[in-house]
């Protein structure tokens, strides 16, 4: 997968994905990867760099959870994270129909 088409798309992704649930790092890497397939496989480097960037942004937060005997840092949308999130679903659908209407598709 072209890194610059991702580029855009990361943040995006992650609030989609803890959006219903919070969840740890190596199990939205995990998920990306069972969801799309295959095509988006992170690794934890370029993962928690984002989740930083996200909390900074005051988008998601963090908490520590004990499951199964194992301690996790947990990241969980805030109202500001789901504003955002929806704001750019809204962008993603106006940008791909007007790119499949490019494309042809």
């Amino acid at each position: 997968m072209n890194r610059e088409l991702l580029k855009g798309t990361t943040e995006v992704m992650i609030l989609k994905m803890i959006e219903t649930e919070p969840m740890y790092g190596y199990g939205m890497i995990k998920n990306f990867e069972i969801m799309s397939k295959g095509t988006f496989k992170f690794k934890e480097g370029t993962l928690y760099p984002i989740l930083h960037s996200l909390e900074k942004k005051k988008y998601i937060e963090s908490f520590w959870n004990v499951v199964e005997g194992r301690k996790r840092k947990y990241y969980r949308i805030t109202t500001l994270g789901t504003r955002q999130l929806e704001e750019k679903e809204n962008e993603w659908l106006v940008f791909s129909k007007a790119l499949n209407e490019i494309l042809g598709c």
